[in-house]
């Protein structure tokens, strides 16, 4: 494989005999691995290589692949060279610094590598006996990342793939907290359970929604509260709804407060909140799956004021910390609790040590488990603390410079709080009413995406259509975030 990438490799090795059993040989591996490795390097090194956002079409994947798999085997050069070819071209570069869309992300090299390493262990860390370094080193990690973020030493943790399970888990522990005998008795056939109710701000993630979907609370059963002029729910609004839920008979059980919404990353006042689930004996849970992480800048740790009284919280290292897809840490105060929502022991399951360990398995669905505390580990020893802080607070600053340049230029605007590093702007000159203006800024973010050397996404807002610029990944400079500048208002130029 040439390790330059867009070049395809010279074709050496032989593909897999007919009828041959075992692995490829370690010769083949060491070859391979190196190329691939050079292949990595050269990828990061050279982002301008690809379009960030793919230019294919649909299909165009499937077109070019076979319609059913090789009977014999085929040599692993070609099947590197098949991936330039042809899964390349489909591929939008996530881990590229021009990346400004949905929630900006970066696999950085510790965390590749201890990719590199979990993939080869193949360790399954479903019990403490099945691989007790990876059950152990989960403990320790989600302890120090608890500290760095300054959330309460009684917290337990558990890493999840994405913050959509960890937040189901989060409503299936408050449906555990309610003792209504879900776990045994289910909830069809009931006529003892009353409806159960969810509460979250209108700009609150739809993983509350398809949780609430998952659990069987039922869709119209989650209540999305209205929020103020910066986007964060009322709270007011929400004791409101409680009460006049109760009045019908209904059973609230949970709330879910954001910290760093999807669309704006509006700061729901979480104290206030947690006072509200305080008094009328309801779960909170802290959606801090982007907000989070700012916790670990001693000067941003006031965002997360009032998470340290929720009952369950999520943080997702796999979009502020650097760590590599997927990797998503869910908190809970009462341990137990989520144990006895979840734990089912089989008795091919039972160890000598059931009972004396954590057992990961205890806490979730899932019964298999990767090694994802890995890379997490590698990634906040290889930065630090005070290095990953660094790398969050640039990005901070990056995105206020940004916001100044919006607001400086003639007809551009801010549309909604930037308190991290997402800003929400669009243009929107004199003369043109709201559905010209959305058109506008659509074609905008179309034109510039479709340069290939930037990827935006955009959110509706009060229904206005509004560009957003998220900066996380740890390439992204300011010349970066410049000329994203520079091609939106070229296109602005050439649009209106």
């Amino acid at each position: 494989m040439n390790t330059q990438p867009g070049n395809p490799p010279e074709s050496r090795n032989q593909p897999t005999a007919v009828g041959a059993t075992g692995d490829l040989s370690v010769d083949t591996f060491r070859e391979h691995g190196h190329e691939l490795i050079e292949w990595i390097a050269s990828y990061l090194e050279n982002p301008t290589t690809y379009p960030v956002l793919s230019q294919a079409r649909p299909s165009d994947t499937i077109a070019a692949l076979p319609k059913s798999a090789p009977a014999v085997g085929e040599p692993m050069a070609q099947i590197l060279a098949d991936f330039e070819r042809v899964i390349m071209p489909g591929i939008t570069h996530w881990n590229h610094p021009s990346f400004f869309a949905y929630f900006a992300i970066s696999a950085s090299i510790p965390g590749i590598l201890g990719e590199l390493l979990a993939a080869a262990l193949d360790t399954n860390a479903m019990l403490w006996k099945s691989s007790p370094s990876a059950t152990e080193l989960e403990v320790v990690v989600l302890d120090w990342l608890r500290q760095a973020l300054g959330l309460p030493s009684t917290w337990f943790g558990v890493i999840n793939d994405t913050a959509s399970i960890s937040t189901m888990l989060a409503l299936v522990a408050a449906r555990e907290a309610a003792n209504i005998d879900v776990r045994e008795k289910g909830l069809s056939g009931r006529d003892d359970v009353p409806v159960l109710r969810v509460y979250c701000s209108e700009h609150a993630h739809s993983s509350v929604d398809k949780g609430a979907i998952t659990v069987g609370f039922g869709h119209q059963n989650v209540v999305h509260i209205p929020t103020d002029d910066y986007f964060r729910m009322r709270p007011d609004a929400l004791a409101q709804a409680i009460a006049e839920d109760r009045k019908r008979g209904f059973k609230p059980i949970a709330v879910v407060a954001t910290i760093g919404t999807t669309s704006t990353t509006s700061i729901d006042p979480v104290p206030a909140i947690a006072d509200i689930c305080e008094r009328e004996g309801v779960w909170l849970h802290v959606d801090g799956a982007y907000g989070g992480s700012a916790g670990i800048v001693p000067e941003l740790r006031h965002y997360l004021d009032g998470a340290e009284r929720a009952d369950s919280m999520v943080v997702n290292p796999h979009k502020w910390l650097f760590t590599p897809v997927d990797c998503s840490v869910f908190w809970v105060k009462d341990r137990a609790l989520l144990k006895r929502a979840f734990s089912l022991v089989p008795e091919y399951l039972v160890t000598a040590q059931t009972g004396e360990v954590v057992d990961l398995m205890d806490y979730g669905v899932q019964l298999g488990r990767r090694f994802r505390s890995l890379k997490l580990w590698m990634v906040m020893r290889s930065f630090g603390t005070d290095g990953l802080a660094a790398r969050i607070r640039e990005h901070v600053r990056l995105a206020q410079e940004f916001a100044k340049w919006v607001e400086a230029e003639p007809g551009w605007e801010v549309m909604a709080p930037h308190p991290f590093s997402l800003v929400c702007f669009r243009y929107a000159p004199k003369g043109l009413d709201e559905v010209q203006t959305n058109a506008l800024n659509q074609k905008i973010m179309d034109s510039v995406n479709a340069t290939g050397e930037i990827f935006l996404s955009h959110t509706k807002l009060r229904g206005k259509f509004v560009l957003r610029l998220a900066i996380g990944n740890i390439r992204t400079d300011e010349t970066h975030v410049r000329r994203a500048w520079e091609l939106l208002r070229e296109a602005a130029g050439h649009s209106s």
